[in-house]
């Protein structure tokens, strides 16, 4: 190999963290040609792992190292969110990572490309795509090996677990995770809370964030929060909270003996 070749592939291994993606399209933005691309492959600096998708030779990439690549190369906001988040976070005992389950959110416009898809990252992924939260509010940085991503905070991420639950378990389950949450920073909460186009959410959260009688709830301007109209009923057979006009199960609003 050249002194030419192996100083650029020096440059790169010196640039891009291990434990990540290299995907062809962006190294040809960085001076990589297509050429020079399997030139690396040859001389076993680079190995495929799908069609336009690279890693190190060697190296050991993981559903982080692939969302690194996401945001970092592609420039998409696909992120851990909900109880996965939480869970990173250390903010839940449900520990969606190591029961082999990750929950990624993204906007609706974002789709997971194939060499993503197809490749086997060691867990399931269940991926949701929506814009009821905007990508510019609620994420934050997260250390991986040595690299850095975004994931939901913890407000965000329970506005995810909010969007995705459907039964009585859910809502059961999202207020056990909502009652630890005591120190939300209110500017984060009402930015989302004002950015996020779902009635359902909206209430939902500040239901829970009452009943559980969080400090920072009392920060929070309601008047600038878009509530809807009408009644939801979110639960057959539950019980009725006619401040935010919702039906919640039952066991959930007899916990704590709220009167709202």
């Amino acid at each position: 190999m050249s002194t030419g070749i192996a100083t650029k592939i020096n440059q790169l291994l010196r640039n891009q963290p291990r434990g990540t993606v290299l995907l062809s399209s962006w190294l040809v933005d960085k001076g990589y040609s297509f050429n020079l691309q399997r030139r690396y492959r040859e001389s076993q600096w680079l190995e495929p792992i799908a069609s336009g998708a690279m890693i190190f030779k060697g190296d050991k990439v993981d559903l982080s190292g692939a969302l690194y690549t996401l945001q970092k190369q592609l420039g998409q906001s696909i992120h851990f969110g909900g109880k996965t988040a939480l869970s990173m976070l250390g903010k839940s005992h449900f520990l969606e990572l190591s029961s082999k389950r990750s929950i990624l959110f993204g906007n609706k416009d974002e789709k997971l490309p194939n060499w993503f898809k197809n490749h086997d990252w060691g867990v399931k992924i269940e991926y949701h795509s929506s814009s009821f939260l905007e990508s510019k509010f609620g994420l934050v940085d997260f250390n991986v090996k040595e690299f850095t991503i975004k994931i939901s905070s913890p407000a965000r991420a329970l506005m995810e677990c909010l969007y995705l639950s459907s039964n009585n378990e859910d809502f059961t389950e999202c207020y056990e995770l909502f009652e630890p949450l005591n120190n939300l920073r209110p500017k984060q909460v009402q930015e989302l809370l004002e950015s996020c186009t779902s009635v359902k959410v909206k209430r939902l959260f500040l239901y829970m964030a009452e009943k559980a009688k969080h400090s920072w709830f009392e920060y929070l301007n309601l008047e600038k929060i878009d509530l809807g109209h009408g009644k939801r009923s979110l639960v057959e057979n539950g019980a009725y909270v006619s401040k935010y006009k919702i039906t919640v199960p039952k066991a959930l609003e007899s916990n704590g003996g709220s009167t709202l």
